[in-house]
């Protein structure tokens, strides 16, 4: 690729970037400075020179420590394969040698899926707080619509999530000169309100931070769970890193979000400075001219728009590569992109996502109500996504003690303060993403734990696959064998599958060519076709009879006829007609019973998860006129 050509795809990736990775952050100015400043907070922060000098530079530093540092500095270097997320660290740990041994292992792990859990709260609060404060300008250019705001935002949210099956391959593509507009517009009316006052730009100086923050520590500890709101979004930078590279989405913040947004900041802080009572209600839309509310209330509302399809879209990821991990049950996976593997839908988180923002829409109303909740789920998953990757940066790259301790240490004490200042927020709407997140971890924690049990059931019923082989060869008579080819999905190596002895013990045949297939997925987002497929001729090389492992990773497709094509053209001992293949499957049915390993009301929510299961044949890709699905039960 020559010089320019590089720079040309490069500039693409950045655009796609402002697109996906940005809107959330992006969309922070509309409800950030407002929410400090509104007086209905259980902990107002009263309108002052210092105060609005104080804040806006606490919100300029926040932003500078956690995303510019944190996360597009440090944190972003930690990619697995070139993919990010809180995901990304739990399987980088899991694939260490981890000091302390499988204790610490476990804790850290939990830690992770606790901060994936928190990111599905944020996954509801986003689209409900995003898209009320965009529809809230109406307010400014007509107060009698006040009444229409709430009614609006469900429909935006409705169709936002009706549309979400038809893929965004499409729609993507404008997705980022749209934000081109939005950070220009932004930045412009940031500037015009600079002009009129811009003594603001002292609040650059990290001295008006400190000053507040240590003067007024009363009222500046408290204003923290407002000033949080600024980086809301700072985790997409790092779950989205495998889309866009880790240069695009640097370039595109350093370029043009991250002044962008700063000046927005800037602008409404020097409005308040000009009349404190009247700026302080809405200082986004004040900020903008009369002749251009309308137009800028529009725009706000497609930014919004793209901020929610952005985390709905990293929801549909996290739920996704938790299917792969053994944190939840198979669940109907739709790709709507035949160019891009990230574009996915799934059914059942969307009609989740879509009943729970509604709700949080008619409980909380306005978008002032639902920002005491929004900074719970935020700073919870930023603390733990910099506790995780400092203890890779220790123990992975063996940075020094002291270089840790010293840098990891500071932006820890930073975190945990945003996060203790949302705890005193937990009576007004904090405690929201904390029930959410509880919720999801246990419900994530105990298919895993369950599915272990269960796997361990199944194994001693389905008893030692070498063994099942040696005996089909000691049988006298030999087991009839029927010409065709037959697939039995198995969970491993070790054991028959349950379908296979049930085919063989009671109705005494077998097909002329069998191939046992497992199913493993790999620590690392995507496995090469080269190195796909293992096979095992389980000690025979005559009797028609492989195994085959197919290696997935956790956000590859695991479609199984597409893999076993490979075997058309490789050396085995005898030939596989994958097309006139018939597929088995073996379904198992769950009942509690007084098996030790779950507590009972573990053992219920575990059964009822397996519920949201999808079709075994439909997860893997399996022709429907082709399968037969073989049932037993295990108690748990």
């Amino acid at each position: 690729m020559t010089r320019s050509n590089h720079s040309t795809a490069q500039a693409a990736l950045a655009v796609g970037a402002l697109g996906v990775v940005f809107g959330d952050i992006g969309t922070s100015p509309l409800y950030t400075v407002q929410t400090v400043f509104n007086p209905d907070d259980p902990h107002p922060v009263a309108v002052s020179t210092n105060a609005v000098f104080g804040i806006i530079s606490l919100i300029f530093w926040s932003v500078m420590l956690i995303v510019t540092l944190t996360y597009v500095v440090l944190v972003m270097r930690a990619d697995n394969d070139g993919e990010g997320g809180i995901m990304a660290l739990i399987t980088l740990i899991r694939r260490q040698n981890v000091p302390g041994g499988r204790r610490v292992a476990v804790v850290l792990s939990a830690l992770g899926i606790f901060g994936a859990s928190l990111f599905f709260g944020d996954s509801m609060i986003t689209p409900a707080i995003s898209v009320l404060s965009a529809v809230e300008g109406l307010k400014i250019v007509e107060p009698s619509l006040e009444h229409l705001i709430v009614p609006i935002t469900a429909t935006i949210i409705v169709l936002l999530f009706l549309f979400q099956r038809l893929g965004t391959a499409t729609v993507g593509r404008l997705f980022g000169p749209v934000m081109i507009v939005w950070f220009l517009s932004i930045a412009v009316c940031g500037v015009s309100g600079i002009a009129d006052h811009p003594e603001i730009l002292k609040a650059l100086s990290p001295t008006y931070a400190i000053k507040f923050f240590f003067g007024h520590f009363s009222i500046a500890f408290f204003s923290l769970a407002a000033v949080v709101l600024a980086v809301t979004g700072a985790e997409a930078l790092y779950a989205d890193m495998g889309h866009f590279g880790r240069p695009a989405i640097t370039r595109a913040w350093l370029i043009l979000v991250f002044p962008a947004c700063i000046l927005s900041y800037l602008g409404q802080g020097a409005l308040i400075l000009g009349d404190p009572v009247k700026n302080i209600s809405s200082p986004f839309f004040l900020l903008v001219p009369d002749w251009a509310r309308i137009p800028m209330v529009l725009l706000a509302t497609a930014a919004t728009v793209i901020a929610s399809q952005a985390v709905i879209t990293g929801a549909f990821s996290v739920a996704q590569q938790a299917v792969q991990l053994g944190y939840l049950p198979r669940l109907r996976i739709a790709h709507t992109s035949d160019e891009t593997i990230g574009q996915i839908y799934v059914p059942w988180i969307n009609w989740t996502l879509m009943v729970s923002v509604l709700i949080l829409v008619f409980a909380f109303q306005t978008s002032a109500a639902l920002a005491f909740a929004f900074g719970m789920a935020v700073t919870g998953t930023i603390t733990i996504t910099t506790l995780l990757f400092f203890y890779l940066y220790r123990h992975k790259w063996g940075k020094p003690l002291w270089l840790v301790a010293s840098l990891g240490g500071g932006l820890l004490v930073v975190d945990v303060f945003f996060l203790a200042a949302n705890l005193t927020k937990l009576t007004h709407g904090a405690w929201l993403p904390l029930l959410i997140g509880i919720v999801a971890f246990t419900v994530l924690i105990t298919w895993q734990r369950g599915r272990a049990i269960v796997t361990q059931r199944r194994e001693e019923d389905e008893g030692s696959l070498r063994a099942f082989v040696d005996e089909l060869h000691d049988l006298d008579p030999p087991l009839l064998r029927v010409s065709g080819t037959a697939v039995f999905l198995n969970r491993g190596k070790e054991t028959a599958p349950l379908a296979m002895r049930a085919n063989v013990e009671r109705n005494h045949v077998l097909h002329e060519h069998v191939v046992i297939v497992s199913i493993e997925t790999q620590t690392v987002p995507y496995v090469p076709a080269t190195e796909r497929l293992v096979i095992d001729d389980l000690g025979y090389t005559d009797d028609g009879i492989l195994h085959v492992s197919a290696r997935f990773g956790y956000m590859d497709d695991p479609n199984v006829p597409d893999v076993l094509r490979q075997l058309e053209s490789a050396e085995i001992e005898s030939p596989i007609e994958v097309d006139d293949a018939n597929y088995f499957l073996s379904t198992i049915e769950l009942r509690a019973g007084d098996a030790p390993g779950l507590a009972r009301w573990r053992k219920r929510l575990f059964i009822a998860t397996s519920g949201i299961t999808a079709d075994a044949a439909e997860y893997f890709g399996l022709p429907r006129d082709r399968t037969v699905i073989m049932g037993s039960h295990v108690d748990v």
